[in-house]
């Protein structure tokens, strides 16, 4: 049994590290494709290109949190249920929410304080419990949802779902300007959205299978609304030079890497979160 989870665990690593090397590789194409064609952009092929450009990046690491849940995938159909559901609730309502009813942009560029509570406050809580609506009103019921770790896995889906309608936004928004530093935002939010949803999912899965009361998943929700209101404040406040008035590359390029760097810090908790659950879950399950 040792035995055949080593192999596993060997062959997970290995589609692991293909996937980041394939994401790698897309990044610097897209980079390299935006500085030498420089293209133009119409209505139809900007939004195609929004779409691919959002789907590619979701898709890779919505394989990398499957991976690891190794003793009782979840039905492909009901991983994506709750994907587009996460998008549907982010067109539908919290990309309204953030940038029509609350008008954020409008009103936190007056002090640095303003920015960070605007992002966790609005942005961050909005966000996080449409996320929670995806797993909760859904899946959460369902006898597929039957350990722990399945609330990481849906969580992550419906942060993925919920990333990939923001960047296609974002590059329709843009105008599909500056695609090669865009391409590594849209592939940073994707990571990032996955682990605050998976976040909200692992309280999700210890309310359902430890017994914890209402009180506890809403702390959940809430921490992930905190990580990712820091999460917007730096990706979009230091990339865009808010906090000087230069506006240069270094603020670009800080704010891109914390934003990394947070999102990397999440996932990492997350994949051992998983980990440790599958270590004490009875072996007989992984024959």
């Amino acid at each position: 049994m040792n035995e055949q989870r080593s192999h596993h665990e060997a062959s997970s690593r290995q589609a692991d590290l293909l996937s980041i090397a394939a994401l790698v590789l897309f990044v610097l194409l897209v980079y390299w494709a935006d500085k030498a064609i420089q293209p133009v952009f119409t209505g139809s092929s900007l939004l195609i290109t929004g779409v691919l450009l959002s789907l590619i990046p979701a898709g890779v690491w919505l394989g990398f949190f499957y991976r690891r849940d190794r003793l009782e995938p979840e039905p492909k159909g009901l991983i994506l249920q709750v994907f587009l559901l996460g998008g549907l609730l982010a067109a539908a309502l919290g990309i309204p929410l953030v940038d029509r009813i609350y008008s954020v942009s409008s009103w936190t560029a007056q002090s640095v304080i303003i920015q960070i509570l605007g992002a966790i406050l609005v942005v961050g809580f909005s966000q996080e419990f449409l996320k929670y609506a995806a797993v909760r009103f859904s899946v959460f019921a369902s006898g597929e949802f039957d350990e722990l770790v399945d609330g990481i896995i849906y969580g992550t889906a419906a942060g993925l779902g919920f990333a990939a309608v923001l960047n296609v936004a974002f590059v329709i928004n843009s105008g599909g300007v500056d695609l090669g530093t865009g391409v590594l935002r849209i592939t940073i939010t994707s990571l990032a959205h996955a682990s605050f949803g998976g976040i909200t999912g692992y309280f999700l899965g210890v309310e359902k299978f430890r017994s914890k009361p209402a009180w506890w998943t809403a702390l959940g929700v809430g921490l992930a609304a905190i990580l990712n209101g820091l999460f917007f404040f730096m990706r979009t406040n230091i990339s865009q030079g808010a906090l000087s008035n230069s506006g240069d590359q270094v603020s670009r390029w800080l704010g891109l890497i914390l934003a990394a760097v947070l999102a990397g810090i999440v996932t990492t908790f997350l994949s051992n979160a998983i980990k440790r659950q599958m270590q004490s879950a009875p072996a007989a399950k992984e024959g």
